[in-house]
């Protein structure tokens, strides 16, 4: 048929779906609590995407916290503010995590969940959540490696397919593996950039 092109599944939908299996539940439970969130403190989630994770964060944090928001998809800003309209302690925020709408050293907390694979700059974007984060703060990433992916599945020959289908389509289908290089490469600039002010670590 002329004039029809193949749609793709609704970000939001498909983003709803997977979180709500029993292997993206409990990825997700155990994705924050692996960041100790306690009371009080404030917390970035940095592309929240509809929200999937803010009102678990914002639980934790309890009313003296706050949990920030940040997504550059408008979009999914609109879902988020929708789906927490009743929260106080959430506060949603456009931006890019090449820079972040965040005050230095303003969170104690950050999470990025399956972000990286899509970004200009993994590199830069660690350091940028490295400014935003507290001394003593804690920054969660998952990020899958699309190259060495093993999907559970009878059928192997599609599951190898599918797995190099979303490797030739992301911008950084190795992220994965590359995380804890990136980070100490980030965070030895980050204290030369201290020292060259003065600054002890």
């Amino acid at each position: 048929m002329v004039g029809l092109a193949a749609a793709g599944p609704d970000p939001i939908s498909y983003l709803d779906a997977a979180a709500d299996t029993a292997a993206g539940l409990d990825y997700k439970r155990r994705f924050v609590a692996s960041l100790d969130v306690r009371v009080g403190q404030a917390v970035a989630d940095i592309g929240c995407g509809p929200g999937t994770d803010l009102a678990r964060l914002a639980d934790a944090v309890g009313e003296d916290g706050v949990v920030v928001g940040v997504d550059r998809d408008p979009r999914m800003l609109e879902e988020a503010r929708r789906r927490l309209a009743g929260r106080s302690n959430v506060r949603l925020s456009p931006g890019d995590i090449h820079g972040l709408p965040i005050a230095d050293a303003d969170v104690d907390r950050a999470r990025v969940d399956r972000v990286l694979q899509h970004v200009a700059d993994p590199a830069r974007a660690i350091r940028e959540v490295r400014r935003v984060l507290r001394p003593g703060g804690l920054f969660g990433m998952a990020e899958p490696d699309w190259d060495t992916l093993a999907v559970a599945d009878a059928d192997v020959d599609t599951s190898r397919r599918f797995a190099r289908f979303v490797a030739g389509r992301v911008r950084n289908p190795t992220v994965g593996r590359e995380l804890v290089r990136l980070c100490a490469q980030g965070w030895v600039r980050h204290q030369v950039r201290r020292a060259g002010r003065g600054v002890v670590p």
